[in-house]
């Protein structure tokens, strides 16, 4: 009898599916923004796919993701359970904050997608066109208030490289910083600020709904199914793409590395995620190993000079 109940819980347990790792997900951000909405989907689509028995998001705002960072530098060291995601955003934070820890103290894993900025006014706002918000800015710029991601980030540096194509001194526009998408949105609905800029996931649902006008995407074509010019369609030199990536903690050894990599590959060719990207707008960008490491390299030395050329960073 007990050989047989043996038999059967051995049997009852390579039945189970064996995961890899349980994992924590930190979004650096508050909750309802680019990079919280990126981990739920991560956890979403890691647990239905059978990637992870159990993934735990957890939200850690602050300063463009470099409190966040700061903390996932600290605590996580070696434990190869804790994931991090970050992007654009977060390099530009990194810079204009002089941030003590960078994304060379972590473990770069995967970049996992792409994005389009997007402009929007309140529906109630008499600015119809892109080209009524630049003349706006053009008699006087700071009286055009803007609604965005952190200080340094993609929202900000596309306002600043819209107005540079505008010939408006950039380090005049009046960008009002917030913490997370949801906090921005909120100013833009309550009528608080003139526009807003983030990426065009966060305000399609007003959008559709009819609380935001569109007025410009910063792709570098039209987006199908969206009623926008891209700004330079509209005559404004400005093509930005928010990239959003994956990174894991500090101090992994090769074989833990390998299975984290393992577990992000699978997610990126998951049915589901491909699923989720179609359903939210994001474009399909994975780039992982060495090959997104040297383009990391590459998009912190692009950053850095942009963020000079419009007076953020010294």
């Amino acid at each position: 009898m007990k050989h047989a109940l043996f038999g059967a819980m051995v049997a009852a347990a390579l039945a189970m599916p064996a995961f890899a790792n349980d994992y924590t997900i930190m979004a650096p951000a508050s909750p309802g923004g680019g990079w919280d909405s990126t981990a739920r989907t991560m956890q979403e689509v890691m647990q239905a796919e059978g990637i992870s028995g159990s993934v735990q998001v957890t939200n850690v705002p602050g300063a463009g993701g470099t409190v966040g960072l700061a903390q996932f530098v600290a605590s996580a060291s070696g434990d190869a359970s804790q994931l991090i995601v970050g992007g654009y955003v977060m390099v530009g934070a990194i810079l204009t904050n002089a941030s003590p820890v960078s994304l060379a103290d972590v473990t770069p894993v995967a970049r996992l997608t792409g994005e389009a900025v997007a402009i929007v006014v309140p529906a109630a706002s008499p600015i119809q066109d892109i080209k009524g918000l630049v003349d706006a800015m053009v008699a006087d710029p700071g009286a055009v208030s803007w609604a965005g991601g952190s200080a340094g980030g993609v929202d900000h540096i596309t306002v600043g490289l819209l107005a540079k194509a505008a010939g408006i001194d950039p380090t005049k526009i009046n960008y009002i910083a917030f913490s997370g998408g949801g906090e921005a949105t909120a100013a833009i609905l309550g009528n608080q600020v003139t526009a807003g800029v983030s990426g065009l996931g966060e305000f399609l649902p007003q959008v559709e709904a009819g609380t935001m006008r569109l007025l410009a995407v910063s792709s570098d074509a039209r987006i199908e199914g969206v009623d926008a010019p891209t700004l330079a369609e509209a005559g404004y030199d400005v093509v930005v793409q928010n990239w959003r990536m994956v990174a894991a903690a500090p101090g992994l050894s090769d074989e833990q590395k390998a299975q984290v990599q393992a577990d992000i590959e699978k997610l990126a060719k998951s049915a589901g995620w491909q699923q989720a990207l179609a359903t939210k707008g994001w474009a399909d960008t994975y780039l992982a190993g060495a090959d997104f490491e040297a383009q990391l390299a590459k998009e912190i030395e692009a950053t850095t000079a942009v963020l000079k050329d419009i007076g953020l960073v010294q």
